[in-house]
């Protein structure tokens, strides 16, 4: 029986993509656009990771350089600047998850444990008007295997009672690191790895 859902958040409750994808070539638009866009593609395939590792990644990998924690933030923050300014448009939000979240709050212990940096995260929930459905929101620099390994801890839940709603590889990950079922949403890609793939929530309505 299912009591505690921990929600991923850029993907599954936010369609946030486009967007991040517009961040990512603002911040990086002094640098070639080819490297620029294999990055893209990089972010869009490792969509649960944070953006200090994504940051970091780019330095260190396409443009074979170092990079200092002091730029990663500066990185960071101009990105967060301009999530801030575009996500807050309602019209982002995914409708079933919402419907879903709104309806059953009550029903689970919810809880959002995210890539998105963290002040971010919860700045957006308030402005969406989403912050009252969720016992908790947290998101990066805390990379989301130790988010979920602290809240497991903190709440004492029963894994087996427990499970993750993400749509990417890295969610997934995440989820059987922590040995907690994982659900699979809004990515075809993970139908071959998730125990279950949520076409709807009409599932939920039988457990």
């Amino acid at each position: 029986m299912i009591k505690n859902i921990l929600w991923d958040f850029d993907g599954v409750i936010l369609d946030s993509m486009p967007i991040r994808d517009y961040g990512f070539r603002k911040i990086f638009e002094s640098y070639p656009e080819e490297l620029v866009e294999e990055f893209i593609k990089y972010h869009r395939l490792n969509g649960g990771l944070s953006r200090f590792h994504k940051i970091k990644y780019f330095y260190n990998t396409l443009l074979s350089k170092e990079i200092l924690k002091e730029q990663i933030q500066e990185y960071a923050d101009k990105f967060t600047i301009i999530m801030k300014e575009q996500l807050i448009n309602k019209k982002y939000l995914i409708q079933d998850s919402v419907d879903f979240i709104k309806s059953n709050h009550k029903n689970y212990n919810f809880h959002i444990v995210s890539g998105s940096e963290h002040h971010e995260l919860n700045y957006l929930c308030e402005k969406l008007d989403l912050s009252k459905y969720f016992l908790s929101k947290n998101g990066s620099p805390t990379p989301k295997n130790d988010l979920v390994k602290n809240l497991l801890e903190q709440e004492q839940y029963n894994k087996e009672e427990t499970i993750l709603i993400g749509d990417s590889i890295n969610d997934y990950e995440v989820a059987i690191i922590n040995g907690i079922s994982f659900y699979g949403f809004n990515n075809e890609e993970l139908r071959e790895k998730s125990v279950i793939y949520l076409e709807s929530y009409e599932r939920f309505k039988s457990e």
